[in-house]
């Protein structure tokens, strides 16, 4: 049986939110091997999911770098795929259906690369949610079965943290490029001083180059424990399945909270419209913002309140 590809970058939340489709084309295609091409990043991650049996890096040189796109069309040319979902569709993406031709390969494609044998053409493709895209695009290649995705391998050993028995999560950071997302670190200060207030420990995560966040968070509450840049993602979710709630903006972290079903509520301002990629989860609340700082405390506090199975500090 011929290999299947999927192509699928990222960044982490749109990454997490591939998690079904990659379930579907898995159980659709049971006996093939499966290749998933992704970024470094994510490699290590996707290595210990169960829907593919080799993961791939694409290291996405600049399109300027022609030799180096050729490269990894003839390297995914030789592998003999009788079919590519390209969950990316990007153009980057879609140029590998060219590229690859030109090394003779001509697999079933699905993306909306021109001239592909399965494209997903719906004209309200951009106005739709990720994840209804993604399940419209496989269901024009024949994938109408969507089963939940096995998310046990998402946990980890956290002894090395030695956490308190009751926390929670706050999510402070965002992309370092859209600062507009980001609710302010005296409102996170504020929130956290609450929680440790009613009993439970405020856990920080992040990158690394978070950690003046949190910094900025333990000067108004030092009860809070700060793991910027100390936790893999497979840890941060072994984190999210162990704690009470977790608060954050739009970011993968949260996108990864959300798919555990854990309780959170994610914050949002006008830069991103949650209607096309907000976290999808079975106990979430949505707060949104044109400017975040008129985000009040006490309304996330309120929210926290209103979600099912979760004990959240009172407003």
């Amino acid at each position: 049986m011929s290999p299947i590809l999927v192509i699928k970058h990222g960044a982490l939340g749109d990454l997490i939110q591939a998690f079904g489709p990659f379930a579907a084309i898995r159980a659709h295609h049971p006996g093939a091997r499966i290749d998933l091409l992704t970024t470094p990043p994510f490699a290590a991650l996707m290595r210990r999911a169960p829907w593919f049996d080799r993961v791939l890096e694409d290291p996405r040189a600049p399109a300027w770098n022609l030799p180096a796109s050729l490269r990894l069309a003839r390297s995914l040319a030789r592998e003999g795929y009788a079919r590519v979902y390209d969950l990316q569709t990007s153009a980057r993406s879609s140029r590998l259906f060219h590229l690859m031709r030109l090394f003779g390969a001509r697999p079933e494609w699905s993306g909306i690369a021109r001239g592909c044998s399965h494209p997903h053409a719906n004209p309200d493709r951009d106005r739709m949610h990720t994840l209804e895209r993604q399940r419209d695009q496989l269901a024009a290649a024949g994938i109408t079965t969507f089963p939940p995705p096995d998310l046990a391998w998402l946990d980890a050993d956290l002894a090395r943290f030695s956490l308190p028995a009751r926390f929670a999560l706050l999510v402070p950071g965002a992309s370092p490029q859209r600062p507009e997302k980001r609710w302010p670190a005296e409102h996170y200060a504020a929130l956290a001083a609450t929680i440790a207030a009613q009993g439970a420990t405020p856990v920080i995560v992040g990158t690394a180059a978070e950690a003046p966040l949190a910094a900025a968070i333990r000067q108004t509450c030092p009860a809070a424990l700060d793991l910027t840049g100390r936790t893999t993602l497979v840890e941060l979710a072994a984190l999210a399945r162990r704690a009470l709630f977790a608060v954050g903006n739009d970011t993968g972290p949260m996108h990864l909270i959300a798919a555990l079903g854990r309780p959170a509520v994610v914050l949002f301002s006008a830069a991103s419209d949650p209607a096309l990629c907000a976290p999808r989860g079975q106990c979430l609340r949505i707060l949104r913002a044109a400017d975040l700082r008129d985000l009040q405390p006490q309304t996330v506090l309120a929210a926290l309140a209103g979600l099912d199975a979760v004990s959240a500090p009172s407003p």
